[in-house]
């Protein structure tokens, strides 16, 4: 039996949110302006009230380098883990939160500038990472050399369960006596 009545039609923000539940990966804010015939900031102002909408639910709008897409909430992890019979998340070890803070905060950065930062080699912790997923290659820089850049990835931001790296907490660098900050290495 069919209803003689048509449909009505879906909102911009229905048909948003449609296309981020079927796209398999992030998403650049000008291909669901193609898509939906619609400017970067009209999105922009489509998502911000998804986000809004989704507030209290299961899921969230992430934001990384210009690109969006959508996932569980992070407190739903331990519940999504039991459900898809997935292993415990494994643990970060100090050196990699170490280093991983420093890519987060300083990105695109190479790994002569985070072993810098750290005081030892990081080439097993970055190496970790990487197999993680949590950060990625982004270029090279230039010099001599041509030193890999890093940067985090979606799954760095899921991971910690922030929707953009905006939401990284501000550093705080005002208590920590000046003689322990090297400034060269936070102007870079």
């Amino acid at each position: 039996m069919s209803n003689s009545k048509s449909s009505p039609e879906l909102s911009m923000l229905a048909k948003l949110e449609g296309l981020l539940f079927v796209a398999a990966e992030p998403v650049a804010l000008t291909q669901f302006g193609t898509v939906l015939d619609l400017s970067p900031a009209k999105i922009k102002d489509l998502l911000d009230e998804l986000d809004e909408t989704l507030a209290n639910r299961g899921l969230r709008i992430q934001t990384h380098r210009g690109k969006v897409q959508l996932t569980t909430a992070p407190e739903l992890a331990p519940l999504v883990e039991t459900f898809l019979g997935l292993d415990a998340t494994s643990k970060l070890s100090p050196a990699s939160l170490e280093a991983l803070s420093i890519i987060a905060y300083q990105q695109p950065v190479t790994r002569p500038q985070v072993d810098a930062i750290r005081g030892v080699n990081s080439d097993g912790v970055i190496r970790s990472l990487l197999t993680k997923g949590l950060i990625q290659e982004s270029g090279r820089a230039e010099g001599p050399g041509r030193p890999i850049l890093y940067g985090t990835t979606p799954e760095f931001l899921q991971h910690f369960g922030i929707a953009s790296l905006a939401d990284l907490p501000t550093l705080d660098l005002s208590e920590i006596p000046s003689e322990d900050i090297d400034t060269q290495l936070l102007k870079s």
